[in-house]
């Protein structure tokens, strides 16, 4: 599951991203804070862009989970999105790597665990880049991990 945190009034966005097996058992989270996108869908698209280079290295996950439904419009139909075309561009060159892509709307309530990474990733006082299996004790947990 993905998550993008935009803020107009924030210098930097976040992206948050948590792999959660068919047990429901967390088996990776990551959170990345970048200098603030154009907007919150320039951000969720970033947040896709990334968690898919993640999974590359880290997992074999072919399956992402979104509660941007515009975001899941964009893939399904990127001619429709001109403003983002060279960023839809690099992820149809990312989905090549993933013979079984599959990207699904999730409710908001269910996607706690990446909204929080993201937030945390937004408003932390440095730089922030981390992919893992477990939080560093002096970041906040989020719900449920």
């Amino acid at each position: 599951m993905i998550d993008g945190s935009w803020t107009s009034t924030s210098r930097y966005s976040g992206c948050g991203l948590v792999w959660i097996d068919s047990l429901g058992k967390v088996q990776l989270m990551g959170t990345r804070k970048n200098i603030r996108r154009e907007s919150s869908l320039h951000s969720e698209v970033e947040t896709l862009r990334w968690a898919m280079e993640s999974m590359l290295q880290y997992s074999t996950c072919q399956s992402f989970g979104t509660d941007c439904k515009d975001l899941i419009a964009m893939i399904k139909e990127p001619h429709a999105w001109p403003r983002f075309a060279t960023k839809l561009e690099r992820i149809a060159t990312l989905k090549i790597c993933f013979p079984n892509f599959k990207i699904t709307h999730i409710p908001r309530a269910q996607n706690q665990i990446s909204d929080s990474l993201a937030k945390t990733a937004r408003s932390f006082h440095r730089k922030l880049y981390f992919v893992g299996c477990s939080i560093y004790v002096w970041l906040p947990r989020p719900p449920q991990a």
